[in-house]
């Protein structure tokens, strides 16, 4: 498992989003953008969910088969496979919008990592973003510790770090170490060589954590 690297700098901000009308369909519209706009465009995607307006872009038989030349995702999304916690729903993307890798608890290693690379090397993503979320399970599992069957125990193995890290917050267990988890991630991020680093360093690459309310729908940025 990945060992707890230092913590990157600068802390994360994002102001509050008005309800704006969606991109346009293209698959060009991705290219180019910055980290913060590609932020940006997720969480004004994330406040049309909230408020019930989402217009669910890019979702038509045009936009697909303009895909089939190619992609030009705008964000890669590492998230939990809680089959609650749909990024293309909580940001209302579309086909070819984001690079989505889900794994029980968020967690990273090699294939993870791997896979992040090749979308910031190859694909030019200038976004990640990493998104815990309001009573994971994989979570639940690793604070209440124990024994835990088959390979189950990668995972609760990877989150004890985090568990033993936050066992003296105040608050809700559970909530803490999703929240920690998610910024250890990116912390962790910042720092993985040559690439992820590379094209951060550069400012080509904005790397932030979020949590996702279950009941609310929302986004909530961490710093």
């Amino acid at each position: 498992m990945l060992a707890l690297l230092a913590q990157c700098g600068g802390p994360l901000q994002a102001e509050e989003p008005n309800v704006p009308a969606p991109a346009a369909a293209s698959v060009a519209a991705s290219a180019g953008l910055t980290g913060e706009e590609a932020l940006q465009r997720l969480m004004d995607g994330n406040a049309r969910y909230v408020a019930d307006q989402s217009t669910h872009p890019d979702q038509s038989a045009e936009r697909r088969a303009a895909l089939a030349g190619g992609q030009t995702p705008f964000a890669v999304v590492l998230t939990c496979s809680d089959s609650r916690v749909a990024p293309e729903l909580f940001f209302d993307q579309g086909l070819g919008d984001l690079f989505v890798i889900r794994n029980a608890g968020n967690v990273l290693d090699d294939h993870v990592l791997g896979t992040m690379e090749y979308a910031v090397d190859h694909l030019h993503v200038p976004l990640i973003i990493v998104v815990g979320h309001e009573k994971c399970g994989a979570v639940q599992a690793a604070v209440a510790g124990g024994e835990v069957p088959g390979h189950i125990h990668s995972i609760t193995d990877d989150l004890a770090p985090v568990v033993a890290q936050t066992k003296d917050l105040p608050g809700d267990k559970v909530d803490n170490v999703v929240r920690a988890n998610a910024l250890r991630d990116a912390e962790i991020l910042a720092h993985v060589e040559p690439i992820i680093k590379e094209a951060a360093d550069a400012h080509k690459l904005l790397i932030v954590a979020a949590r996702y309310d279950l009941h609310t729908g929302k986004i909530e940025l961490l710093k």
